[in-house]
């Protein structure tokens, strides 16, 4: 699980980002962004609706997973990342396949550096 500091407090802050931040679109899992300069660390949210999992104990498990892949990541930059999850396949996938999905989709948007990008600084 992430730490208290890098999670999403309020609804507003959450439609703040929907409503003005930049989407990476994969084929189960959609990630919207938004630098956050106020911010010293980053934010993140998992969003999974009841149309992916009727369980609440299905959709939990569901976020845990996804908390747990984003807090391994290397994010540096203030960014407010809201993940929103429309296919129930997350359930069934390996933690191997959802961290390599996860981390593409984010070296997309430019979240975490790619190993070209690493080379320049």
């Amino acid at each position: 699980m992430i730490t208290k500091s890098n999670r999403f407090h309020g609804y507003g802050s959450l439609r703040f980002v929907y409503k003005n931040g930049k989407t990476v679109r994969g084929p189960i899992i959609a990630v919207r962004f938004l630098y956050n300069a106020r911010r010293q660390h980053y934010r993140a949210a998992v969003v999974v609706s009841k149309k992916v999992d009727k369980s609440a104990v299905g959709r939990n498990r569901i976020r845990r997973r996804i908390y747990e892949v984003i807090r391994n990541l290397a994010i540096q930059d203030p960014y407010d990342i809201v993940v929103t999850v429309f296919h129930d396949q997350v359930a069934q996938i390996t933690h191997e396949e959802l961290q390599i999905m996860l981390t593409a989709q984010f070296k997309q948007a430019g979240i975490i550096a790619t190993p070209e990008q690493n080379k320049h600084l």
